[in-house]
């Protein structure tokens, strides 16, 4: 068994693009050196830091937009032209209604019909989110909050943690109307369990719209016969009439004011805020060889995807390959290399920051325009895609040893030892012969080990965002991603390397992509 011992901070790196007067210390980025030299105990703690302090879809891209900004990327805007902005050599990235996010950095040796090394994966993750009128009638003294389950979210796992509100708020001032990123950083709510001596009301799954609603503070004051907050009709009058925030619970829109420094709660005009659960990430197991943390699924591939690709931007094609070593600090590649992190994944992705709409696709095409011109049709394109591959990154299932009955024995990824590549016999994944043998060959120039995992064929497989944006592109693809326990549940388990090791093949398969698709035939 490998011994994990936390390690500190990693000294800034040398790549020159980096503007490291505007990196805090959590930020700071880790040393340039080769995919296989990468050490995955140096993106343990890293990753324990951005899980804790990003418990929102919206915060967890902000965060990223800010590391991408201090490493020198240009941030894009939808609503321009990108024709006279992109440059070769350049590193750009932007987001889609704050919960989406495509990176890409142009190599300085790109030519139009060049392919494009992606990693694609999905940012969001299982939560419950508040409706749009969440302030709740007081039952028995208790005052609840009105929740709505995230694709899975409001499972038993939900029961008896210590929950807190964040997401982005809507401000408006006198010329404008402002999204502000907000968070309440100690508990305020909790589904309470029914005790089990209360019989069979206490067993299996508890009814998600009577049940599993949080109690977020005490009134008893309509003993004395008058409830708090109420004019003497019994109207509401925080914000006034007809406002947002009448409609909300009147203590929870004064600690998100609060926190917020607003003191007009009438200038709250919206807001999209999820419940979260408030235990940090931390490390665990004898050796601290554990991550127990809450949203894994499936911010852990897209942490791993991000700083793969800022380790691969900070130097060039032929240190990456060995030839040379030192000094590089820019990709002189003939590829694009890109991230893509969507959001609505465990919901479908149909919405416009989903895997299902044009996001990846127009970027392909914007990016064609800029360098190809008027050339840029259906057959630039199509050799783009065509020229190009695919990382779908989703995280997998770890074998269990409580279940060692419900896994196939050749196909049970372990925690701490490498990605997995997801097969499926009934196309669910993107995974065939020739992706499979693709990254293989990544993974023996970037010292790593690739797991399999595949379900047995009386179980259900899982969807990931592979094979809608492979059929839509026709771009070859593979389903790989780092496994985890407890998939689904509010709080879960992954390797304290695993982080690292999802860095560290990434980088790889961003750095060897060009010469090992040549190698294909």
């Amino acid at each position: 068994m490998t011994r994990v011992v936390p390690v500190p901070d990693a000294p800034p790196t040398t790549c020159l693009a980096a503007q490291m007067d505007n990196i805090v210390p959590h930020e700071a980025p880790l040393p340039v050196t080769a995919a296989s030299s990468i050490k995955p105990e140096a993106y343990t703690q890293p990753f324990l830091r951005f899980i804790s302090q990003n418990p929102t879809v919206f915060h967890a891209v902000a965060h990223f937009s800010k590391q991408l900004s201090s490493h020198g990327f240009t941030k894009l805007s939808e609503r321009v032209l990108w024709t006279d902005k992109l440059e070769k050599g350049g590193k750009y990235f932007y987001d889609r209604n704050g919960s989406g996010l495509v990176v890409f950095t142009v190599g300085s040796n790109y030519k139009p019909g060049n392919g494009i090394a992606i990693i694609a994966s999905h940012i969001d993750a299982l939560s419950a989110r508040l409706k749009p009128i969440s302030a709740k009638s007081t039952k028995a003294g208790f005052v609840q909050l009105g929740i709505a389950p995230y694709a899975g979210g409001l499972n038993q796992t939900w029961i008896d943690r210590d929950l807190s509100v964040g997401g982005r708020v809507f401000v408006k001032d006198e010329k404008s109307i402002a999204t502000k990123l907000v968070k309440l950083d100690w508990p305020i709510a909790r589904i309470p369990s029914l005790a089990p001596h209360f019989g069979i009301p206490a067993q299996g799954q508890a009814n998600k719209e009577t049940r599993m609603v949080p109690i977020i503070g005490l009134d008893n004051s309509d003993i004395g016969g008058r409830r708090r907050g109420q004019d003497e009709d019994g109207a509401s009058v925080l914000g006034g009439a007809g406002t947002f925030v009448s409609t909300q619970p009147e203590r929870l829109v004064k600690a998100i004011a609060g926190e917020m420094g607003i003191q007009d709660y009438s200038s709250i005009v919206n807001w999209e805020l999820e419940v979260f659960d408030t235990q940090p990430a931390q490390l665990g197991g004898l050796d601290k060889e554990f991550i127990f943390a809450g949203r894994i699924d499936d911010k852990l591939c897209s942490f791993s995807a991000i700083e793969a690709l800022l380790a691969s931007s900070c130097r060039s094609s032929t240190e990456a390959e060995g030839i040379v070593q030192g000094g590089g600090a820019h990709d002189d590649s003939g590829i694009i290399k890109m991230v893509g992190l969507f959001d609505d994944e465990e919901v479908g992705s149909l919405l416009r920051q989903g895997a299902r709409s044009n996001f990846l696709p127009i970027t392909i095409e914007r990016i064609c325009e800029a360098f190809a011109g008027n050339r840029c049709g259906a057959n630039i394109l199509a050799q783009t895609y065509a020229n190009s591959f695919l990382v779908s990154a989703d995280v997998t299932h770890a074998v269990n040893p409580n279940y060692l009955d419900v896994y196939l024995e050749d196909h049970s990824p372990r925690l701490n030892v490498g990605i997995a590549v997801a097969a499926d016999s009934n196309a669910h994944m993107t995974t065939d012969g020739f992706s499979t043998a693709l990254l293989q060959r990544v993974a023996e120039k970037s010292s790593s080990v690739l797991q399999v995992f595949q379900i047995r064929n009386d179980s259900r497989s899982g969807g990931t965002v592979g094979p809608m944006l492979s059929s839509m592109t026709g771009i070859r693809a593979i389903d790989a991603g780092l496994p985890q326990l407890s998939i689904h549940s509010i709080r879960a388990t992954t390797g304290s390397l695993d982080p690292g090791l999802g860095v560290k093949l990434f980088a790889g398969f961003f750095d060897h992509f060009e010469t090992i698709d040549a190698e294909f035939v």
